[in-house]
């Protein structure tokens, strides 16, 4: 027997996105792991199927399970602004796996000067493309400014890893493991922004509940970009807080004094189990789509709009990205 699907919205959320649970539960299925396996013939397939449950002309014996496993992998791998297919590396559904390996080496190689500047800057190259790729692609960036905001970032992670480094040779151990979450906390203060500088100056786009366009909002962006970098720090601060503290007790042991080799790997491993949640939760701290009172926004833009809709758009929604 067919599912009936005419009254199926396959742009409807699965999960109430007005709530922390429903956000969380939306990311752990968009950012599995998994799907970054997927070949490129089957996400194109995905993305046919959604286009197609968009104009109602989905093909006859199409159950609503694969349509929703259609849209889950094309939620993961192509932009929500364009369309278009992203970089596997940039996805956040390759956050568990590429965060899980360079988290564990920068905690693991923490103490010496090569390693320290080595592992902040291919963390920071990570980051940029990830910051890139989920950027908002309504407000474009010039290769100018991306180069700008990677070198901007990659000094002040290194900066900050190396002038902790020097201020906590004579703390505590401890101490000195905090030191990377220290300079990646820094740098996402500083790269985030730097790449998404454009929305600062020019504005985020802004649309009414329908999905039209109304104009351009810095104070939007302002928003946006803050509660990116909030939720890329949640991200990395349980791993990188709790997982020095772990090591710290299990170095002591005496079958781990054994296996030093081992250290490395296993703080790899912790890293992916602390990733595999924190993905998701840090993802869903905030609504994807955020909502702002029109009277927030700057007054030449408020005025434009209340001129315009008068009292019909009591707010605009933008895209913060991720």
């Amino acid at each position: 027997m067919e599912a009936d699907l005419s009254g199926f919205n396959i742009d409807a959320p699965r999960w109430d996105q007005c709530t922390f649970p429903g956000r969380v539960k939306h990311f752990f299925n968009i950012t599995d792991p998994r799907t970054i396996l997927v070949p490129d013939r089957e996400l194109d397939w995905a993305k046919g199927m959604v286009e197609k449950s968009r104009m109602g002309v989905v093909p006859p014996g199409t159950q609503v399970e694969q349509l929703l496993y259609a849209k889950k992998l094309y939620d993961s791998a192509f932009h929500p602004d364009t369309g278009e297919k992203m970089n596997v590396i940039g996805r956040m559904s390759f956050q568990v796996p590429g965060g899980m390996i360079i988290t564990g080496f920068m905690l693991q190689f923490y103490r010496t000067m090569p390693a320290v500047i080595f592992w902040q800057w291919v963390n920071q190259s990570f980051n940029a493309l990830v910051n890139y790729t989920n950027r908002n692609a309504a407000s474009p960036t010039s290769v100018r400014q991306m180069a700008l905001s990677y070198i901007t970032a990659t000094t002040t992670a290194v900066a900050t890893a190396v002038g902790m480094n020097m201020l906590t040779k004579r703390a505590p151990p401890l101490v000195g493991r905090w030191v990377p979450f220290a300079a990646v906390a820094a740098a996402n203060c500083a790269n985030i922004p730097m790449m998404r500088q454009q929305e600062l100056i020019q504005g985020i786009c802004v649309k009414d509940r329908n999905h039209n366009e109304i104009g351009h909002s810095r104070r939007a962006a302002a928003i946006g970009i803050t509660q990116v970098v909030i939720s890329r720090i949640t991200m990395a601060a349980p791993g990188m807080i709790l997982l020095p503290v772990i090591m710290e007790r299990l170095e002591k042991l005496h079958f781990m004094k054994k296996v030093k080799v081992l250290h490395g790997p296993l703080q790899v491993l912790l890293s992916g189990c602390f990733l595999i949640f924190m993905v998701p939760v840090a993802c869903g701290l905030f609504p994807q789509r955020c909502e702002l009172s029109v009277s927030y926004l700057e007054p030449e833009l408020h005025d434009t709009i209340k001129a315009k809709y008068g009292e019909l758009v009591p707010y605009v929604y933008f895209n913060k990205g991720l």
